[in-house]
């Protein structure tokens, strides 16, 4: 397929997602189904303008004065794929396939509307509620924040140092561009694709079937790595999920101690067991039953937390997600954290650790939740987050905002990764 054809794709599977108001991932999947002709460099093209499109919707669509699936698949190749106006219609003319040439009218307007003077939210590529709580999450570097959550995403990997070392990695990943990441001592990336690109399929690697590395964004490592999980410990990973932190938190203990994985909703544990077989990870007990946890209660060294959220940190990966995303839903999801941190909070022992985490850029998730938590419960005091990140990260120390009330937040223009929030807590009675 001509990009023209493409793009025609790219438009028919946003006008499905618009009308069925579904995620990009099944919409893709469908049309996948349904044009069983194109090959996978087509595939992973449409899916690029696709993502491109709903990643910069907003400021696509100002570009011609509306956010149609059409005016957002063109703003997309227009602001991330290196075309002009001229240069694109150049490109779809005598392509059978494509959609229409740009019209006069849709010419003259992305020639001539400048995005620098587009409004702040425009610019930021967020709904306009939602930029008041980025303003509030990271005062005047909001703009640029926001920017940063409409980019494309790096691969990144966490070495799984049960099986392997870093350099072990890299030797097996040669030739896919993955180095060091700039800050998790595990961390691999590989960095976003350009254009037409994909990323290398990592996960059919036999590095990866025996267990060295796992797919985890350097954010994810670093919050795991502030937990403090050490050999020996009692650990409770109480929302485990698919068991990405718990891994982490399993090779940093070494194999030692208890790792108990729970999580409310069975069916996202499911990928756990795999992954742990394929990692070879020996300290984990998966705990699917409430009843199961009781005996834990006062008990544990460390009680981690990766809460359910509104996923606003990880926007790059999940664009669409940014869109179908409303006030009651976060509403929703700050009353399921606030049930799960009364909940958990019983199974710290004395002295020790309760350590809150959300992939999520809202301070009323993170913060202000972490607050109302403390006025609701007595016995626990925020740890010197600062020393905290200076003794895991020593030399980046600007890569990661420390709150003054305690709490650590990284984002993608000043970390490099996706958003996080990170806040521990001890138990002091």
């Amino acid at each position: 397929m001509r990009l023209g054809g493409r793009l025609a794709a790219a438009i028919e599977v946003l006008e499905d997602i618009g009308r069925r108001h579904r995620p990009v991932a099944d919409a893709l999947r469908d049309w996948g189904l349904s044009h069983r002709f194109a090959g996978g460099g087509d595939r992973a093209a449409i899916g690029n303008i696709v993502y491109d499109a709903l990643r910069r919707k907003r400021s696509a669509g100002w570009l011609f004065g509306e956010d149609t699936p059409r005016a957002i698949g063109f703003g997309a190749l227009l602001l991330e794929w290196g075309q002009t106006a001229q240069s694109l219609n150049d490109a779809l003319d005598g392509d059978k396939f494509a959609p229409p040439l740009l019209s006069t009218g849709e010419l003259k307007a992305a020639t001539e509307r400048r995005l620098d003077e587009a409004p702040e939210a425009v610019r930021a590529d967020v709904p306009d509620w939602c930029a008041p709580l980025l303003e509030q999450a990271y005062g005047d570097a909001w703009v640029e924040e926001g920017v940063a959550l409409a980019r494309r995403p790096p691969l990144d990997l966490r070495v799984n140092t049960l099986q392997a070392d870093r350099a072990k990695v890299l030797a097996e990943l040669q030739g896919t561009g993955a180095a060091p990441a700039a800050i998790a001592p595990h961390g691999i990336r590989i960095p976003p694709i350009d254009g037409d690109g994909r990323h290398p399929n990592v996960q059919a690697e036999p590095a990866f079937q025996k267990g060295w590395f796992e797919v985890q964004d350097e954010g994810s490592q670093l919050a795991a790595a502030l937990a403090g999980a050490e050999p020996g410990m009692q650990v409770l990973d109480y929302c485990a999920g698919a068991g990405g932190k718990t891994l982490a938190l399993s090779a940093e203990m070494g194999n030692t101690g208890q790792l108990f994985a729970h999580d409310a909703e069975k069916v996202r544990l499911a990928p756990i067991f795999e992954r742990i077989r394929r990692s070879h990870n020996r300290n984990v007990q998966v705990v699917s039953k409430p009843a199961e946890l009781a005996p834990l209660t006062n008990h544990m060294d460390l009680v981690l937390i990766d809460a359910p959220c509104t996923g606003s940190g990880t926007w790059r990966r999940r664009p669409d997600a940014k869109w179908r995303l409303t006030e009651r839903q976060l509403d929703a999801r700050k009353g399921e954290q606030q049930a799960i941190l009364d909940t958990a909070q019983a199974f710290v022992k004395p002295g020790g650790l309760l350590v809150y985490i959300t992939c999520s850029v809202f301070d009323a998730e993170n913060g202000e939740q972490v607050a109302a938590f403390r006025a609701r419960h007595d016995g626990f005091a925020p740890v010197d987050h600062r020393q905290l990140w200076d003794s895991r990260f020593p030399g980046h120390q600007g890569a990661a905002r420390i709150a003054g009330t305690g709490g650590i937040s990284l984002s993608p223009a000043l970390s490099g990764t996706d958003g996080f929030y990170l806040h521990a807590l001890r138990r002091t009675a």
